[in-house]
């Protein structure tokens, strides 16, 4: 009749001008299984990985397992196969506009998977082709939320979101997106100079403030060895001094238990037989002695009167002596028990004897 030929017309220029809006794309898409449909023998042998549509009179029927399977010519027919494999689709490149009105120039590979045969066979005409429409109308929606400079740093996220958008899309149509890769991005060339002019303004500046640092810390480290050496000369000054003063003390107790012990030494001796006749006889050498180095260090030299008398001056050193003497002298009489001693003769004359003698 009209009415079948002209519904059979219209259904045939639907096609036709679905496949010339769809020539372009699948020209460069990959070729799948499902492009040459197996033929009903009865017997089939499904092959792994693949999901075989049957419609039984123009009805869905089944779907076919892999391995073998059995069907009935003429009334079975297998409509669509599906493959259950990874698919890699190529997403052409497209303009879009950021946040900050820059264009760009976007391609991507989008990674899909069927998961319902029926739904990718019935949902959709051209499931493929739905999923890549799809990608590029979420990747410029996307790209309108970010600037430029987010675009470059948030790429896993942007790929994130356009597998989020996808997923929610394409799930009444038995298809997941797995992932999504931005392959390249080509900004204009303006804006391409002003970002390099950008790079190398920030790199100068970088330049500087590490610069700035190095002379910083080398002043810095230059101060605080400073610091350190002063502190370090100090302190070595304060050990010298108190090194100094302890030797100097440590000397000076050494000196005092050396002198105490010849002031014992000689307290010892004169407390013996003769002790003051040696005690005269000492003095004298030691006069002598001093009187001979006169005029020797110094061209000044004051002399008492009575120089050359040595007898007056050992009497007058020995009438010192006595005098500082007496009272110890009276207490250990008092205390040692009486013995006959031999007079001791004055100190005068032993002096005078020793002169008058040759030697």
């Amino acid at each position: 009749s009209a009415s079948s030929w002209s519904h059979s017309c219209s259904f045939s220029f639907l096609q036709r001008s679905q496949q010339l809006k769809h020539s372009a794309w699948l020209a460069s898409a990959p070729r799948r299984l499902n492009s040459g449909l197996p033929v009903n023998i009865g017997v089939l042998f499904v092959p792994q990985q693949e999901a075989w549509v049957v419609e039984r009179m123009g009805k869905f029927h089944r779907i076919l397992e892999p391995g073998l399977n059995f069907l009935i010519p003429l009334l079975d027919r297998i409509r669509y196969v599906q493959s259950l494999k990874e698919i890699v689709i190529n997403v052409p490149e497209q303009s879009a506009v950021t946040l900050d009105n820059v264009t760009l120039q976007i391609d991507g590979v989008l990674y899909l998977r069927v998961m319902d045969a029926y739904k990718a066979s019935y949902g959709v005409e051209d499931p493929e082709y739905a999923v890549t429409q799809l990608a590029q109308t979420t990747m410029r929606s996307e790209l309108g939320k970010l600037s430029l400079d987010r675009v470059f740093r948030e790429r896993e996220s942007l790929n994130a979101n356009i597998v989020d958008a996808i997923n929610q899309a394409s799930d009444c149509w038995g298809i997941r997106c797995l992932r999504y890769e931005i392959k390249d991005i080509h900004v204009p060339p303006r804006v391409k100079e002003s970002m390099q002019m950008q790079v190398e303004a920030e790199r100068r500046k970088r330049a500087t403030v590490l610069e700035s640092e190095g002379t910083r810390e080398s002043a810095i480290n230059v101060a605080e060895g400073q610091k350190q050496a002063q502190i370090l000369a100090s302190e070595a000054e304060k050990a010298e001094q108190i090194n100094k003063a302890a030797g100097e003390a440590n000397a000076m107790l050494v000196k005092a238990r050396a002198k105490a012990e010849a002031i014992q030494l000689l307290a010892a001796a004169l407390a013996q037989q003769h002790g003051s006749a040696a005690a005269s006889l000492s003095v004298a050498e030691q006069y002598v002695s001093a009187f001979s180095k006169l005029a020797k260090d110094s061209n000044t030299v004051l002399l008492p009167a009575n120089t050359g008398d040595v007898t007056n001056m050992v009497a007058q050193a020995l009438g010192i002596y006595t005098t500082l003497t007496k009272p110890q002298a009276v207490k250990t009489q008092d205390e040692m028990t009486p013995a006959r001693e031999d007079p001791q003769p004055p100190a005068t004359e032993v002096l005078k004897a020793e002169q008058a003698s040759p030697s």
